[in-house]
């Protein structure tokens, strides 16, 4: 599959990244999408999460998920999900929580710590990798889908 990596000279260019994933995702009109982060601590994944969900409409805060484990945006006719499952003691707490339900049409699920679900979570269309370079971030896309493919060919024409 299609992989690219970029350089993100600060915080205002992770949000712009997400943002153009967004505007893309609208673009495409895609009927869900599935974003896997990695990433250290303070990478900027909650950062790149913001400029997505800023980038589909909403207007208030968008905080980390660390003790909440998801949080929810409705921005019709999205339906915008943030999850963190650095807490995550066991997969099986997902099945308890009704994660599959969070992946209906029209809905958009970006997954911090995507390794504590592993053998629960759906098949992802992106995995996001995010990591330090001095004061810059460097991302790497990696599509695992067609649609993920559709996004990276986007980001980087």
């Amino acid at each position: 599959m299609k992989e690219v990596t970029l350089t993100l000279a600060d915080e205002r260019a992770t949000v712009a990244m997400g943002k153009q994933i967004a505007d893309i995702t609208k673009q495409l009109n895609l009927d869900n999408l599935l974003v896997f982060l990695n990433g250290d601590l303070g990478a900027g994944k909650t950062t790149l999460t913001r400029g997505f969900v800023q980038g589909m409409g909403h207007k208030g805060n968008v905080k980390s998920p660390t003790y909440t484990l998801v949080e929810p945006y409705e921005l019709l006719p999205w339906h915008v999900y943030h999850f963190d499952l650095y807490r995550l003691s066991d997969p099986e707490e997902l099945e308890y929580m009704g994660i599959r339900d969070y992946f209906a049409l029209k809905s958009c699920s970006f997954i911090e710590w995507p390794e504590k679900g592993a053998g629960i979570l759906p098949q992802e269309d992106l995995i996001i990798d995010l990591q330090y370079n001095n004061n810059q971030r460097l991302i790497t896309l990696l599509a695992a889908t067609s649609q993920g493919e559709q996004i990276i060919n986007l980001i980087t024409n």
